[in-house]
């Protein structure tokens, strides 16, 4: 594959615009340690119901498969895993599951499919009124404002990676990984290794795809997010909790705010 064909449109299997990078995925992320380009993944499940795709994503993972599951335009929640080297070593493992009964069909996602920089935030199935209207003056032409419109898509969506088989805390370093995987790009699991990798950004930096964390101390990071503008961030605030949008400003946020980091 060309780095002229990197980011090219799967419209037909996400139902979601995907943006075309002349210049290529790869070219606009930094070499960072613990960062990396995510391979090819596998995408399987067709759910009307929010807890089936959370049963099938704990099922994953108690094989030890590390599962997030999202929501497509058509309403239907979806589950996506895997970081595969090559599309045939992930319709592979694609097939087993299906021979082992956890999938009815899946689909191959290539390492090039990313989700659109022109997603609208009124697709977000949350009150208008949680959503500030972005800085015309910022611009989301870079995968920073790809994480971050992707992130706004997951709002109002309530979220638990791995349902009752991960320790408190984890669920919001989770779902910025799952946002980040969705846009091709690997990080840390959790949110301490996460915030110990990228570039460090102070407050009055941030831009949109930054990742903002908060804690005790910077040794006792326990909670984290991704910035999307105008000093609001979208998270998963606690478990069985809705994705939602908060701002920097906070009190309680504000006490605790302890840096950010940057992996584009």
């Amino acid at each position: 594959m060309s780095n002229g064909n990197l980011c090219r449109s799967f419209f037909v299997a996400c139902s979601l615009i995907l943006v075309s990078a002349t210049s290529g995925c790869a070219t606009q992320m930094k070499s960072v340690a613990g960062v990396s380009r995510l391979g090819y993944s596998i995408q399987v499940g067709a759910f009307s119901d929010v807890r089936n795709a959370e049963r099938l994503t704990v099922k994953l993972q108690s094989k030890g498969i590390e599962a997030f599951y999202f929501r497509k335009d058509s309403g239907v929640y979806v589950v996506r895993f895997g970081d595969y080297s090559s599309k045939d070593r992930a319709k592979k493992a694609a097939e087993k599951l299906v021979a082992e009964k956890l999938a009815e069909s899946y689909f191959i996602a290539s390492p090039d499919a990313v989700f659109s920089k022109t997603v609208k935030v009124d697709t977000v199935h949350k009150p208008a009124s949680s959503i500030a209207p972005r800085e015309k003056s910022r611009q989301s032409s870079d995968m920073g404002g790809i994480a971050a419109r992707t992130a706004e898509r997951f709002v109002g969506i309530p979220y638990r990676w791995g349902g009752d088989n991960v320790v408190e805390g984890m669920d919001c370093s989770g779902f910025v990984r799952a946002v980040y995987n969705l846009c091709g790009v690997n990080i840390p699991r959790t949110s301490g290794e996460q915030f110990r990798t990228g570039d460090k950004v102070t407050r009055d930096s941030l831009k949109d795809g930054d990742l903002v964390f908060f804690g005790a101390s910077s040794d006792r990071i326990n909670h984290v997010g991704i910035y999307v503008g105008n000093g609001r961030f979208v998270h998963a605030p606690r478990r069985g909790d809705e994705i939602k949008v908060s701002t920097i400003d906070e009190r309680y946020f504000a006490e605790r705010f302890m840096g950010a980091r940057r992996y584009f």
